[in-house]
């Protein structure tokens, strides 16, 4: 009988050949933890970083702000460049968008915000007429401008005393005189000799005797641009004058901006006069006369409205007069100031802010001193100080002779009329319908522009 199985033998070489084919495993090696940077090992590792380059460090700071600085003196040198050919871009373009601007200037009272400035609605503007009246209870009714051949007054700018033909030579004893009020009073106002200059043409002269009321500005030496009024009624602008004063240089450097006066005489509403031989060295003495001594240029104006030449005047006028004179019974409105109330305190200001030489603001302290000009910030129950730079005001003899005594202070001691308002208010002790009107009042009156150019000096040849 065969058998079915079958036997196989294997040798120990074969079972060694079969362990050599089975794979072996292979064992990883372990990283060390040393070899790894964690988190917080990362300002260790900064700070030695830090240590090791520090001097490099410090040379790439060092050479960056080199060039840095480099940079910014160029661009200021460039910038000191541009400001000397043109000295006028930066203020206009700082101020030029208040130009035209109608918004009004509003306040909180009461919780409630209300309008600065209460004007009538415009369908009432339209009727305004200019009002005519008549005090009989001011203790001042005639005033008597002096006048005369005064020896004494230099016709010459510039020789040691502001006093000149233009002005007369007032004493001492006739500033005192001048504060003493009666029924006739004789004062110093400007226009003391024919030959004391601010000459001006016929024709205006004519023009000027034919206001009834007018607003007027001046800018002399080249200083300031003029701003055509807005805001006005129809009615205000066939009733109210307009009137600019320029001297040549300032005619010069508008014609050369290309701004010149009409064959009429005008530039836009404006009535421009051009103004000969001014009498003082002194750009803003000048000024004065227009801005004070309105009544002497429009004898036959019942009201004025002086507007600094820094300033776009954006109301209608007869409303104007109607909220700040008619409406409160008042014959003179005038800004107060913004900053301070005494007058010792601006007189400080003005030195501190070289407006004028310290040693003529303490000449005109002493004197006020001496005069017991009290330090109190209310006059009559009025603020002291004022901010002239708009000033309403109607023609009576009480008010002609305030603007008189004012003009005569600033031409006595220094061009800054802040600090001889005080004094003269309150030494007319009569003058009492005063409007000293909040200074939200004044913004929304006019559009302040900022002096564009620096007036130049009068040169005279001897």
């Amino acid at each position: 009988m065969l058998s079915n199985s079958v036997s196989i033998s294997m040798s120990d070489d074969d079972s060694n050949e079969t362990n050599r084919i089975r794979p072996s495993r292979t064992r990883r090696k372990r990283k060390k933890p040393g070899h790894r940077t964690t988190f917080g090992e990362l300002p260790r590792y900064f700070l030695r970083l830090l240590l090791r380059y520090w001097i490099i460090l410090v040379l790439l700071l060092a050479l960056g702000l080199l060039l840095f600085e480099s940079t910014r003196i160029g661009t200021k040198s460039e910038h000191s460049q541009l400001k000397k050919h043109n000295p006028d871009s930066s203020g206009n373009k700082k101020n030029e968008g208040n130009l035209n601007r109608l918004d009004p200037t509003t306040k909180v009272i009461g919780g409630v915000r209300q309008r600065c400035l209460k004007l009538l609605p415009p369908e009432e503007l339209e009727h305004l007429d200019i009002l005519e009246r008549i005090d009989s209870t001011s203790p001042v009714k005639k005033l008597v401008y002096l006048t005369g051949t005064d020896s004494s007054s230099s016709p010459v700018r510039g020789n040691g005393t502001r006093f000149n033909l233009f002005t007369g030579n007032q004493s001492f004893a006739e500033r005192e005189t001048s504060f003493q009020v009666s029924e006739t009073v004789s004062v110093h106002c400007g226009f003391f000799n024919e030959n004391g200059g601010f000459r001006i043409e016929d024709e205006d002269k004519k023009f000027m005797r034919s206001c009834q009321a007018v607003v007027s500005t001046c800018a002399f030496g080249g200083g300031d641009n003029l701003y055509q009024p807005i805001g006005m009624s129809n009615a205000s602008t066939q009733k109210v004058c307009y009137v600019a004063f320029w001297d040549d240089v300032t005619l010069a450097t508008q014609e050369a901006e290309g701004h010149k006066i009409g064959e009429n005489g005008y530039i836009g509403k404006w009535r421009v006069v051009v103004v000969k031989d001014l009498p003082f060295m002194d750009q803003r003495l000048n000024g004065k006369i227009p801005k004070m001594l309105s009544h002497r240029l429009f004898p036959e104006a019942k009201y004025s409205i002086w507007v600094d030449s820094k300033s776009q005047f954006r109301r209608d006028p007869l409303g104007v007069l109607d909220a700040l004179l008619w409406r409160t019974n008042s014959v003179l409105a005038i800004s107060e100031h913004g900053a301070r109330g005494s007058v010792y305190d601006e007189a400080k200001a003005v030195v501190r802010k070289h407006k004028a030489t310290p040693e003529e603001v303490q000449v005109q302290i002493n004197q006020y001193r001496r005069d017991k000009l009290p330090e109190d910030k209310r006059f009559n129950g009025k603020k002291a100080l004022s901010e002239a730079s708009v000033i309403v005001r109607e023609h009576t003899p009480l008010t002609n002779l305030f603007m008189c005594l004012w003009f005569n202070e600033v031409v006595r001691y220094t061009s800054r009329d802040q600090l001889s308002f005080p004094y003269v208010f309150w030494r007319l002790r009569v003058l009492k319908n005063v409007n000293m009107f909040p200074v939200c009042t004044r913004k929304d009156l006019v559009n302040s522009m900022g002096h564009v150019r620096k007036a130049k000096p009068l040169e005279f040849s001897l």
